[in-house]
């Protein structure tokens, strides 16, 4: 008995050392990276604008252009359903907004929906989602794929949507508010 006693406090040192040698030798790591905090576009309300209309948004630093490029947030694959089919019968009809004048950079606007707000970066011959915030008390859900993007903003039997597409054409943004 005192002989596994002592064999379980061997065990406990040795594995408490190495717990502790491995979180400094991490932590020394880490305190040393240099990680830059996010900076968010400030996006318009719909209040303040009086209209559902696109905005652009400010540009960003000029010293983010020398960065490269963040990744998608993460996103969920619809199962081989294109955007416009998941909308209800009930749904009222969906607004065709005008897509903004692309240049051959792009063109980031805004397209504020109730539930929420989606910024996207327009090129003339694609799109990409470059944020999407929630209101309080909505959920949010995004689904892309090579030639469209869709965006929901979900709180209860609410749904409202955006949907981005591009096939062949300069990328269309459609809300639909159901």
């Amino acid at each position: 008995m005192r002989n596994g006693l002592v064999q379980l406090g061997a065990w406990a040192a040795a594995t408490g050392a190495a717990v502790a040698l491995s979180w400094f030798g991490v932590h020394a790591v880490l305190t040393g990276a240099a990680f830059e905090q996010p900076t968010a576009l400030p996006l318009p309300s719909p209040a303040a604008t009086g209209a559902w209309t696109p905005t652009p948004a400010a540009p960003a630093p000029a010293q983010s252009a020398a960065r490269p490029e963040p990744p998608a947030p993460a996103s969920a694959t619809a199962p081989a359903a294109t955007p416009h089919s998941a909308a209800p019968s009930s749904a009222q009809p969906s607004s065709r907004r005008p897509t903004p004048t692309a240049t051959a950079t792009s063109s980031v606007s805004s397209y504020p929906v109730p539930g929420g707000r989606v910024a996207l970066d327009l090129r003339a011959d694609s799109a990409s989602l470059v944020s999407a915030t929630p209101d309080p008390g909505w959920q949010m859900q995004v689904w892309n794929g090579p030639q469209w993007l869709r965006v929901d903003f979900t709180k209860g039997n609410q749904a409202n949507s955006v949907f981005v597409t591009w096939n062949g054409h300069p990328p269309t943004v459609e809300t639909a508010v159901r």
